[in-house]
């Protein structure tokens, strides 16, 4: 197995995309990125922390590489919007990747080249690190299989990454 993080908005919204990718083991939303250790849920919403709201995918590299990770990531959310995604504002909500080591950050590096293509030079992703990794709260862990379908910004947001995902990214959807 093998581990990626990174930070696309919302840790609600990318972990529900990441929960639908073969190969995908588990994902964890977390913090990472700040100066403060062992950040709660407010203090990171605050925007005062550094860190930004994350995920840590645990994949099997015979099933899905570390690149096509990438390209997920970078094709379910706007890598064109600096630090905002949708109505969150702040560096809180950065797209940014947090390479583990220096072959994670040529991949990193070569999936921002490719959106960068798509999207006409305006990709604003930020590759950071190292940095700590913090777990985020227990209740946030999984958070669209219980409580985010009843959550309106939830059912407003994650629908359409879902969609995008499928359509987009149809031979790496699980059955």
């Amino acid at each position: 197995m093998e581990t990626a993080i990174v930070a696309g908005g919302c840790f609600w919204c990318t972990e529900a995309v990441f929960r639908d990718v073969v190969g995908v083991q588990s994902v964890e939303s977390g913090y990472i990125g700040g100066s403060v250790p062992d950040p709660t849920y407010k203090q990171v919403c605050s925007g005062t922390t550094g860190h930004a709201e994350a995920i840590k995918v645990v994949f099997d590299p015979a099933a899905i590489s570390l690149a096509e990770i990438f390209d997920v990531f970078l094709g379910t959310h706007d890598p064109t919007q600096l630090n905002r995604q949708g109505n969150d504002v702040g560096t809180q909500y950065r797209s940014a990747i947090f390479p583990l080591d220096d072959d994670q950050r040529a991949e990193a590096e070569a999936a921002i080249a490719r959106a960068n293509e798509e999207h006409g030079g305006r990709v604003v992703t930020t590759i950071e690190g190292p940095a700590q990794w913090y777990p985020a709260e227990d209740y946030h862990q999984e958070y669209w299989d219980g409580e985010g379908q009843r959550n309106p910004y939830c059912l407003a947001v994650i629908p359409p990454k879902l969609m995008k995902l499928r359509k987009s990214f149809q031979a790496k959807v699980k059955a």
